[in-house]
């Protein structure tokens, strides 16, 4: 008998003009949490996707409890025991929450004896006994898009731990949940590994890998660089693997100097009762204002009410002592404004266009030639400039953007309203689900472009991030601004204090 449940022997995987997987193994055993770490693009995600029968191998051998095995589609590994949490989420949002959990293999009973149909009451018993198992408490009959993203992500858990699997994957689980929901995670994990399950856990969150890690495997640019036992391991020793080179920083010095007021908002309230209200704040021209808060706090609402994608019953946006009118994504896009979506797969990338559409479609009105045709050549040299400029890993611009990892997917984003030149610029968590090295890129943007004099909100839920990136933090609970910390003056505590001050 092996002593490991899984291993994945010499494995090859290509896309066309990107070798993403170069000879990468993994070993799992029984009962153990094995973290898979590297920077974006490293090759984690795509080596779980040949795991679970989502990619085809191009070489490389797999053996499951000491056999080898081919696993040619995801339903035939949820059969064989393995399970997967997807780091960009897929729900059916329009179905209950318990047809979301068992979408692909609904218990049937025979209607006259003989006609196979849905065992509905059987579904939602199981799904309730299930949500009970992972101490999540939602109404199986409930629609799912009627839940936030965080939930959304428990209820993905659930449906893996459902399957009654023996190995199961978490990819960037942790991504959109609260510090609540992360500990109810965690306790999952302790006892799924009670029950000798191996767990392979993506994250980019050091604190997390060495709190709940037996062993770290780090891979770069596609390879494997090795196995260490967790106890061995700390987060310098961690980041130099992964990197190939020490980060002393982990955000840029602040150069910019905020200067007069160009954003003022006013008594801004939510047509719906339970969202944002009476909100007011300014915005200074340089100035990063962070944006911190518990989920649910209605900092992603307020944002997308200011953005035009939500409506408001009262209050007044003011730009430069300028009234605005923004009913629109539109209208605030002609007025200089422009919002990085929280959610990168449901409203941020367009998955089967290319990188080059991603880039242009916001400000492809400035190339046009004669007001009706795009120039190609000119739209060419800005996906050009943004792709070396972002640093972003791509075979060329004509590549679909659903190819790329998440880190470049999101570099692609920004890039995207960098080249519409915007003088207000929204960002909700603009690194989720990011590695170490392209945050710090990514912090080094946002620094020069407020250097630059442009104006940045930032909404994060990492609050070192908050600290380290932020001249002033407006913090929010319950749809209500509950105070203002300068930068300079913030610390968990003072955030965290003003994020749990309900009325």
């Amino acid at each position: 008998m092996s002593e490991y449940r899984l291993e994945m022997r010499g494995v090859c995987k290509s896309f066309p003009g990107v070798k993403a997987l170069d000879k990468a193994q993994l070993r799992l055993r029984p009962g153990t949490v094995h973290a898979l770490m590297g920077e974006n693009g490293a090759g984690k995600s795509t080596l779980m996707k040949c795991m679970f029968g989502i990619y085809k191998m191009d070489q490389g051998e797999i053996f499951y409890e000491g056999k080898k095995v081919h696993i040619g589609d995801p339903l035939q590994a949820l059969h064989m025991g393995i399970a997967m949490v997807h780091q960009e989420l897929q729900p059916i949002p329009e179905r209950s929450v318990a047809e979301n959990v068992f979408v692909g293999r609904y218990p049937v009973k025979k209607l006259l004896g003989f006609i196979p149909v849905v065992d509905h009451a059987k579904m939602f018993e199981d799904t309730a006994r299930v949500l009970k198992e992972v101490r999540m408490n939602f109404d199986p009959k409930q629609r799912l898009g009627e839940l936030s993203v965080s939930q959304m992500q428990s209820v993905e858990i659930a449906k893996a731990v459902s399957a009654d699997c023996k190995v199961l994957i978490l990819d960037e689980p942790t991504s959109s949940l609260t510090a609540a929901e992360v500990e109810a995670l965690f306790r999952i994990i302790a006892d799924l590994k009670s029950k000798n399950v191996s767990i392979v856990y993506i994250s980019h969150k050091m604190d997390e890998i060495l709190r709940i890690s037996d062993e770290v495997t780090i891979m770069r640019d596609g390879k494997y660089i090795g196995t260490w036992d967790a106890k061995e391991l700390t987060t310098d020793k961690i980041i130099t693997q992964m990197v190939g080179r020490e980060l002393t920083n982990l955000y840029p010095p602040r150069e910019n100097v905020p200067g007069e007021v160009v954003l003022e908002v006013r008594d801004f309230t939510s047509i719906h009762p339970r969202s944002f209200r009476n909100v007011t704040f300014n915005l200074r021209k340089g100035e990063i204002l962070g944006v911190g808060g518990l989920v649910g706090a209605q900092r992603t609402e307020l944002m997308e009410g200011l953005f035009g994608v939500r409506s408001h019953s009262k209050g007044e946006i003011l730009y430069k002592g300028q009234k605005l009118h923004i009913n629109r994504p539109r209208d605030a896009i002609q007025k200089s404004i422009a919002m990085l979506t929280e959610d990168r797969r449901g409203t941020g990338i367009m998955g089967v266009l290319s990188v080059e559409d991603n880039i242009s479609i916001a400000s492809l009105d400035h190339y046009l030639d004669f007001g009706i045709m795009i120039n190609s050549k000119k739209v060419d040299a800005l996906v050009q400039e943004n792709v070396k400029k972002m640093a972003i890993k791509t075979p060329s611009g004509k590549t679909q953007i659903q190819s790329l990892s998440g880190g470049n997917q999101q570099k692609v984003l920004i890039g995207r309203w960098l080249a519409n030149n915007p003088d207000i610029l929204i960002l909700d968590e603009p690194t989720r689900g990011i590695d170490v090295g392209a945050k710090y890129e990514i912090y080094c943007i946002i620094a020069e472009l407020a250097k630059q004099g442009k104006s940045i909100i930032m909404i994060s839920s990492e609050m070192s991030e908050l600290i380290g990136m932020s001249d002033r933090i407006m913090v929010m609970c319950d749809g209500r601004v509950t105070g203002f910390i300068d930068g300079k003056d913030a610390t968990q505590e003072n955030i965290m204090a003003l994020a749990t001050q309900f009325e």
